[in-house]
């Protein structure tokens, strides 16, 4: 019984002394426990590839700014692998995802991608907002940019990336490769653009969305094959015939490179729709209502630099394609509403290669040319190669560079006048004609006849002697490489 009472004894001062011991934790160390757990199960999580922003302390609500969390988490995802190449120097990264989880998150500075760059990544799934005090003013909410990279003309530029003093040397000077950004939603606030990319090579934009960019939703300069598809881009929401167009600004999609295409993407809102300068790119299914042309708009602009370049099967909605001293250049199965046109404006005043084919215009009862010139500052002198036909139009003036015509009447002087459908003024490279005697019983002479003049597109057929005659004519303003034009 002594034995029993002494270990019932023992029993409660052990017990009594655990409960004085013990110590009630306050909230706040209750969550900094929840967060070590948490910790240990994103290191889990991230084994798979998939990286969430929120792991890294990001707000998917978009109360705080996530600036830091999302480039460390995309520090994070560029150092997964390092054993795998795709070009040389690019680092392959096996196709890690960055994840946005649907989340909404709010940025106070550009987001730069790791200066060494890598490839084989995803980017998905979310919205990436400036916020009012933005710090990079002018610049872009992300981009693409080592700073291994030169940018022309921007070497005080407040939108240069980071320096890091370990970046690697790639025998291409190319660091980014294999990114898609996938059904983002990327609003820069009026404070500047949405995406840079500089020497990036196979890109893809997909599913994405771009507004309240100042200067370009998305810029590209140099690198290849950046696609950019199935897109929406606007600095002001509209659907059209908003009160503001006339003062919409910036560029939707800027593309100084070459190579590169634009697919199946809607321009609602900007001063410039898409801008041209570079070779060898593609647009596809291009829907334009940016700025109407009457506002000084413009859907799709070319420089003099941007040589072999498709536009196909587009849509300019009361906008203009302007090209500058177009160089093989296409233009087919494109739609022109409200009197919306072509126009090509003389830099050096020449233009080679160029069709403008099979594209339908409806105008506005305003008779705009289909197709117009823009010399104020330089005549085209050189032409070459140019085929403007097959055009369908309404209530607007058809131009082309073909054109056929019947005169009829007794005389013997016949003048076909080209005037007002001919592209270029006084250029007429070749000429068919023929004449039709009517009436002609076989006891009448034929007279001879002749091409007289062809000058300020006027084809002018004579006769030896008056004749109740048909004159059919046919011309066109195309120089095949090397001909030479004998009838000016």
């Amino acid at each position: 019984m002594k034995t029993a009472g002494l270990f019932l004894l023992l029993t409660i001062l052990c017990c009594a002394k655990a409960v004085i011991g013990f110590q009630r934790l306050s909230p706040e160390q209750h969550y900094a426990r929840f967060q070590e757990r948490a910790a240990s199960r994103r290191l889990e999580e991230n084994i798979g590839r998939v990286f969430y922003l929120t792991n890294f302390g990001a707000d998917p609500k978009g109360a705080n700014d996530s600036s830091d969390a999302i480039e460390k988490a995309i520090e994070n995802a560029f150092k997964v692998q390092h054993d795998k190449n795709m070009l040389e120097g690019v680092n392959d990264l096996g196709g890690v995802v960055i994840d946005l989880q649907g989340g909404d998150y709010k940025i106070s500075r550009t987001i730069s991608f790791p200066p060494n760059g890598g490839g084989n990544v995803l980017i998905q799934g979310g919205s990436i907002r400036a916020s009012e005090n933005f710090k990079n003013k002018g610049c872009y909410l992300v981009q693409l940019w080592s700073p291994a990279t030169t940018r022309e003309g921007h070497e005080n530029s407040p939108c240069k990336p980071n320096t890091k003093a370990d970046i690697k040397k790639t025998a291409l000077q190319v660091y980014y490769e294999d990114i898609t950004f996938r059904d983002i939603l990327f609003d820069s606030n009026h404070h500047g653009g949405g995406i840079l990319a500089v020497n990036a090579v196979r890109i893809r934009i997909d599913n994405c969305y771009f507004k309240g960019f100042t200067t370009e939703g998305i810029k590209v300069e140099k690198g290849h094959e950046v696609f950019i598809s199935s897109s929406f881009l606007g600095q002001t929401e509209t659907i059209g015939g908003d009160k503001r167009e006339k003062d919409f600004s910036g560029i939707a999609i800027s593309l100084d490179g070459n190579d590169h295409a634009v697919t199946d993407v809607a321009i609602f809102s900007a001063a410039v729709g898409v801008l041209l300068s570079g070779q060898a790119n593609i647009l596809t299914g291009v829907h334009c209502y940016n700025k109407a042309t009457g506002f000084g708009g413009v859907g799709i602009l070319g420089k003099a630099s941007c040589a072999q370049t498709r536009i196909d099967n587009c849509y300019m909605d009361y906008n203009s394609i302007l090209l500058e001293d177009p160089e093989q250049m296409h233009i087919t199965n494109t739609f022109f509403l409200g009197d919306g046109n072509v126009k090509l404006r003389a830099v050096n005043g020449e233009v080679h290669g160029l069709t403008i084919v099979n594209n339908m215009f409806s105008g506005n009862d305003n008779w705009v040319p289909i197709v117009s010139l823009d010399q104020s500052d330089a005549k085209f002198h050189k032409v070459g190669q140019v085929v403007i036909d097959n055009n369908v139009v309404n209530d607007m003036v058809l131009k082309a560079t073909k054109a056929r015509k019947t005169v009829a009447g007794k005389g013997k002087k016949w003048t076909a006048d080209f005037q007002s459908v001919l592209v270029f003024k006084d250029l007429v490279s070749h000429v068919d004609y023929s004449l039709y005697v009517k009436n002609h019983g076989g006891n009448t002479t034929l007279p001879a006849h002749a091409i007289t003049s062809v000058k300020n597109n006027k084809v002018v057929v004579e006769a030896t002697a008056e004749v109740d005659g048909v004159v059919s004519v046919a011309v066109d303003q195309y120089l095949a490489p090397g001909e030479t034009n004998h009838l000016h």
